[in-house]
């Protein structure tokens, strides 16, 4: 069968396993990356070559340079796919995709997969529930919000990852000087409700318009509350027939389909409030999930999404049928925090449902597998407490919120 190109494109040091796996099914690798990650233990077995961009900031690289660099590529090699490892990068590919008529998804459906405001429009208009929210671009549309919606509200950035740079206020005085501090960047900033609750994920394979595996968890410490007043990250898997599993699975496909995903990863956020037990969307992004969130589906459900992911794409370039695996049903927990140490000793946490160690310098991470979603919940805890007495480093966030 006709080997394919795919150019990846990541400006963070992730997924080896979909290349190694792109790789395995006989396909050409390449791979555009940032400068200061060239020396990175990427699958070098599996990359035939490798492109490096300079940061202008981090994570930022300039996109007249990145194309002018892709035209050159394009004179000695035909490229059948271009990929986004990472959410910073879903704009990248978008525009080489555009400019250089490569199938995928285009400027305009990726403006739902990172553009929050976008996001927020999107789903309304699709019947979804979304916290109320807000563009600031008008001073009146910015005082008739806070004037109409009860305090708190959070003010983002319209495209950054997870939760930075999210600031949260408490009066109509504080959000304008938060709208103040952003500068000529105002625009790329949303207003929206502040939602009290339990915040729930969604990671999925989406194949041929079909959400074809789903796995729905818990945050037991939301992301925005880790990034903002440090502590430990905690999550886990939800039962596969459970009440809360059975709604964010069809919340999660209206969304999928609302916003016109075809194929591919993602990793979509929810959260129920906790005044109207209602479930309110968050966020969505066109990638696997970050935070070694992906090491937690694979002990539960036996599927690897990246690895899968990478099926999906083969497939569609060869005009291949793709079938998944029927998934595993094991609960699983995640438990990532900073540590003092370099490499921590993990002799205390040692017992039989801790199936991996990440290795991650100055962190503790552990992936817990069980039949039990019962001593799932019981580890966590008992983690989170030797974590926070014995190892936990505390790095002040660069955007604290106001209190």
């Amino acid at each position: 069968m006709e080997k394919k190109t795919i150019v990846c494109i990541s400006c963070y040091y992730k997924g080896y396993d979909f290349m190694d796996e792109m790789h395995q099914l006989g396909n050409d690798i390449l791979l555009i990356t940032s400068d200061k990650l060239r020396e990175k233990n990427w699958p070098w077995h599996a990359i035939d070559e490798a492109f490096y961009m300079q940061e202008t900031e981090p994570s930022i690289w300039n996109l007249d340079h990145l194309v002018q660099g892709f035209s050159y590529l394009m004179q000695t090699r035909k490229v059948d796919a271009v990929i986004a490892l990472d959410d910073y990068d879903v704009e990248k590919a978008a525009l080489i995709r555009e400019t250089f008529r490569i199938p995928g998804m285009g400027q305009t459906t990726h403006r739902y997969f990172r553009d929050k405001l976008a996001m927020r429009q999107k789903a309304a208009d699709s019947g979804i529930d979304v916290p109320e929210f807000s563009a600031v671009f008008n001073n009146d549309t910015v005082n008739h919000f806070a004037e109409n919606v009860a305090s708190p509200w959070v003010l983002k950035p319209r495209s950054e990852a997870s939760a930075t740079g999210i600031v949260k206020v408490h009066s109509q005085e504080e959000l304008w000087r938060a709208i103040e501090k952003t500068g000529d960047e105002r625009y790329k900033f949303l207003l929206e409700s502040f939602k009290p609750g339990d915040v729930f994920h969604v990671d999925s394979l989406v194949y041929d318009n079909e959400v074809v595996f789903t796995s729905a968890s818990q945050y037991l410490s939301p992301p925005m509350e880790v990034s903002h007043e440090g502590g430990v990250f905690r999550t886990k898997t939800l039962a596969r027939y459970s009440e809360e599993y059975e709604v964010l699975d069809k919340v999660n496909k209206k969304v999928l389909t609302s916003f016109g995903l075809k194929n591919g990863a993602t990793h979509t956020e929810f959260i129920r409030g906790k005044a109207d037990g209602k479930w309110y969307f968050l966020e969505t992004s066109s990638r696997v999930g970050g935070a070694h969130i992906p090491d937690m589906v694979e002990a539960s459900s036996g599927i690897n999404l990246w690895r899968e992911w990478a099926k999906i794409e083969n497939a569609l370039l060869k005009n291949i049928p793709y079938e998944i695996a029927k998934p595993t049903g094991f609960s699983a927990g995640l438990i990532i925090a900073l540590a003092k140490e370099q490499h921590p000793d993990y002799q205390a946490f040692q017992c039989e449902e801790a199936i991996r160690f990440l290795p991650l310098d100055y962190h503790v991470g552990i992936v817990y597998k069980s039949n039990s979603k019962e001593r799932i919940q019981e580890l966590l805890e008992d983690a989170a407490k030797r974590i926070t007495e014995s190892f936990l480093n505390i790095i002040p966030p660069k955007n604290k919120p106001s209190a």
